[in-house]
C-alpha cells in the first residue's frame, strides 16, 4: 500500500506539534536543571531559597512566566488545540475554524456555570448569616452587633457588607440596605433578613425566633433544589449522550475502513451533510437542554 502524501497543511500542522513538544521538552529540563541547582544551593548554605537561581540565563526566567500565563488562560481557548488533531487527520482547516467558533460559545457556557455556582454559594452564605445571627442573640448579643459579628463571620453581604455594616453602626435603616443588598442573584434570602429585622424593630417580636424560621425555609429551599437537580441527572446524561453520537459514528466509520472526515471535509456531498447535521445537532441539544432547564426553573 503507498504512504499517503504529506501535504503542505499537514506538513505545517506537524511542524507546530513539534515546536510544542520542543518547548514542553525544554520546560521539563529547564525544571529539572533548576531543582538540582536548588539543592545544591540549599546543601551550600543550609536553608532554602526564594525566587531567581541567582546567574540564570534570560531564557530561563522566561519559561516559567509563559507557562504561568498559559495557566491562567481562560479554558474555552482549549477548543483551539483540541481541533488541531481533526484537522490534522481530515487534512482541512474546517475542523480550526469550528474550534475558533466554538470559543465564544463555550465561554459563555462556562461563565454561566461559574455565575450559577457562585449564586449558591453566596445563597449557601445567607442561610449561615440567619442562622450566625440567631446564635449571636441567643447568646445576649445586641442584635446591631450579632449582625455585624455574623456578616463579618460568613461574608453573605459581598459588596454591599460595608453599607450594611455603617448603616448598624451609626443608626442607618439596615433593612433597606439588607433589601437593596437581596437584588444581588442568590442574596434573595436577605429581604427576608430584612423583613425579620424591621417587624422586630417596629412591633417587638423575636427576630431570632423569626430568623430560625427563615433559616429553615431557606433549607427547604435548598434542599429541594438539590434534590430536583440529583433528579434531572438523568436527563443531563441522555443530552450528553446525543453530543457524543456523531463521535461515535465517526469512530464507527473508521472501524469499518471508511475515511469519514476525507469524506466530510472534502466532497461536496459531505460539506452538505456536515452543515446539516451540524444543525440538526446544535437545534436537538438547545431543545433537549431548554426541557431539562425547564424542568430545573420549575
Amino acid at each position: 500500500m503507498a504512504a499517503a502524501p504529506v501535504t503542505a497543511f499537514s506538513l505545517t500542522v506537524l511542524v507546530c506539534a513539534a515546536v510544542l513538544c520542543a518547548v514542553a521538552a525544554v520546560r521539563l529540563a529547564v525544571h529539572h536543571e533548576r531543582g538540582l541547582r536548588r539543592a545544591r544551593l540549599m546543601l551550600a548554605s543550609g536553608g532554602a531559597t526564594r525566587g531567581p537561581v541567582p546567574g540564570a540565563p534570560p531564557w530561563e526566567r522566561l519559561l516559567p512566566r509563559l507557562v504561568e500565563r498559559a495557566r491562567e488562560m481562560p479554558r474555552e481557548w482549549l477548543c483551539l488545540p483540541a481541533a488541531v488533531p481533526p484537522s490534522l487527520l481530515g487534512d482541512s482547516v474546517l475542523p480550526l475554524i469550528g474550534g475558533a467558533l466554538a470559543v465564544p460559545l463555550v465561554g459563555r457556557r462556562l461563565r454561566a456555570v461559574a455565575r450559577r455556582r457562585e449564586r449558591e454559594r453566596r445563597a449557601d452564605r445567607v442561610v449561615a448569616l440567619c442562622g450566625a445571627v440567631a446564635g449571636e442573640l441567643r447568646a445576649g448579643v445586641q442584635p446591631l452587633r450579632a449582625l455585624v459579628t455574623a456578616a463579618a463571620f460568613t461574608g453573605a453581604l459581598g459588596g454591599a457588607e460595608p453599607a450594611v455594616l455603617a448603616a448598624a453602626r451609626f443608626g442607618g435603616d439596615v433593612p433597606d440596605v439588607l433589601r437593596r443588598a437581596a437584588e444581588e442573584p442568590g442574596a434573595e434570602g436577605l429581604a427576608g433578613l430584612a423583613a425579620c429585622w424591621r417587624v422586630s424593630v417596629d412591633g417587638g417580636a423575636g427576630l431570632a425566633a423569626g430568623l430560625d424560621r427563615l433559616e429553615a425555609a431557606l433549607r427547604a429551599e435548598r434542599d429541594q433544589r438539590e434534590s430536583l437537580r440529583a433528579q434531572l441527572t438523568g436527563a443531563w446524561a441522555t443530552v450528553a449522550v446525543l453530543a457524543l453520537l456523531p463521535l461515535a459514528a465517526l469512530a464507527m466509520g473508521w472501524a469499518l475502513g471508511a475515511d469519514p472526515l476525507r469524506v466530510l471535509l472534502h466532497t461536496p456531498a459531505g460539506l452538505g451533510a456536515l452543515a446539516v447535521g451540524g444543525l440538526l445537532e446544535a437545534a436537538g441539544l438547545w431543545w433537549a437542554a431548554r426541557i431539562v432547564r425547564a424542568g430545573e426553573a420549575s
